[in-house]
């Protein structure tokens, strides 16, 4: 697994400001749109692409488009879904699927409970979008699901990070075979007792979408 903890003064910039308390659900939603477009730029640099030729209004010249087959943008539901328009601003005809995991509060487990995937990812590149990067146990089981369909080549953004979670995901997936890298705006000090990051952000799916205390 390969770790990209992105260093730029506006990702930080954004950062500070999605964890601060009184940022209401509206500036929430736009910043994270514009970290995850930032962190897509970072998180898309092993995009496979194929030469092509162009004609510019003087001459010939030498290209690249995105190959076949197309990439695909996976966000864990729900929060993920706040991840979206940032990630496919960069990758607009990337294919979309959908993943839903919930971890138990009580052993911190993931289960699968939606899916809006093909059966078939083989040779597929994979973005799975999710902001928060915790216990590690949802992601693992979602790196897990995708390079069991196939894909051979998976990527998480996300916003933030924990070590625990970080060394969860790197043991969870040593076996499956597939280059596994994972991009974040920070890695924070650790989890608390209940398997929050800290100092974090808080619920990124409920500052998201209004339902924060």
């Amino acid at each position: 697994m390969r770790l990209l903890d992105v260093d730029h003064p506006l990702v930080a910039h954004k950062l500070a400001v999605l964890r601060d308390k009184n940022t209401n659900s509206a500036t929430f939603r736009l910043l994270t749109d514009e970290l995850v477009t930032l962190l897509a730029y970072e998180a898309t640099r092993d995009a496979r692409v194929a030469e092509i030729q162009v004609e510019t209004p003087v001459a010939q010249a030498r290209g690249v488009k995105l190959s076949s087959p197309k990439p695909i943008v996976v966000p864990i539901l729900r929060a993920g879904l706040g991840m979206l328009d940032g990630m496919t601003r960069l990758l607009p005809t990337a294919e979309v699927g959908f993943l839903g995991m919930i971890r138990d509060e009580e052993t911190l487990q993931a289960t699968t409970y939606a899916n809006r995937l093909p059966d078939d990812l083989t040779g597929r590149q994979c973005y799975l979008l999710d902001p928060m990067l915790a216990t590690g146990g949802t992601l693992a089981a979602s790196i897990g699901y995708l390079a069991a369909r196939g894909a051979n080549h998976i990527t998480a953004v996300c916003l933030l990070a924990a070590p625990e979670g970080l060394e969860l995901v790197d043991r969870e997936t040593a076996e499956i075979g597939v280059p596994i890298t994972i991009v974040t705006a920070a890695v924070d000090e650790r989890l608390n007792e209940k398997g929050y990051i800290v100092p974090g952000l808080g619920d990124a799916g409920d500052r998201l979408y209004g339902l924060a205390e």
